[in-house]
């Protein structure tokens, strides 16, 4: 639990003692979040993914290719999340954020994809209400769709864990179409990630 409450610190997010204490005995719904994060190695690499041929549905209702998405010539932020986890998901969620504000307009030439592991649930109206209350610019935005396009995807960047509630906290950076995907396992602070896309597209 205190590296839960590092964590949410370091993103701006804050937790009061009885809110981590609550989060610690809700017991076996959140054990698999709880265990995944505990046992994500915090490491970086990079590697070559191969995009299949998928459709998303944006937050604004409008059906698109992923491919589509990643390709617009920005360099690019990915992460997997959902809008009812209590756990990851608001530490990474803020994170991104964070990289935002901290990046003040310089974050219009890149593109943020949040992409749900759980779109059933997510709609494009939940996904879209997930955006506001993170005050999402244009150049971040949400994705659902089918619960098999969202597998596929998560095992096309080798993140898929059998099901949400194994789900573990991973960035994804790619500065263009054709360069390699800098693979962030764990979970980082907003200098860290800001590092990363700084050297990845040479404005360091």
């Amino acid at each position: 639990m205190k590296n839960i409450a590092a964590l949410l610190i370091a993103t701006g997010v804050w937790v009061s003692s009885a809110a981590l204490a609550q989060e610690g005995a809700k017991g076996a719904a959140h054990q698999h979040d709880h265990s995944a994060m505990a046992a994500t190695e915090l490491k970086r690499s990079e590697a070559s993914y191969s995009i299949p041929p998928l459709t998303l549905v944006r937050q604004d209702g409008k059906k698109v290719s992923v491919a589509a998405e990643l390709d617009d010539g920005r360099p690019v932020l990915l992460q997997f999340m959902y809008t009812s986890c209590t756990t990851i998901c608001p530490v990474t969620t803020q994170m991104f954020s964070r990289v935002q504000d901290r990046l003040g307009k310089e974050h219009e030439k890149f593109h943020m994809l949040s992409i749900s592991v759980d779109p059933e649930y997510d709609t494009p109206v939940r996904l879209n209400s997930f955006a506001k209350k993170l005050a999402a610019g244009p150049q971040w935005q949400f994705y659902g769709g089918t619960l098999e396009a969202s597998v596929t995807l998560q095992k096309a960047f080798d993140s898929f864990r059998g099901d949400k509630m194994n789900h573990v906290p991973v960035t994804f950076l790619r500065a263009a179409p054709g360069k390699p995907w800098i693979r962030i396992d764990g979970l980082r602070t907003p200098e860290d990630i800001i590092r990363e896309y700084r050297a990845a597209t040479g404005k360091a």
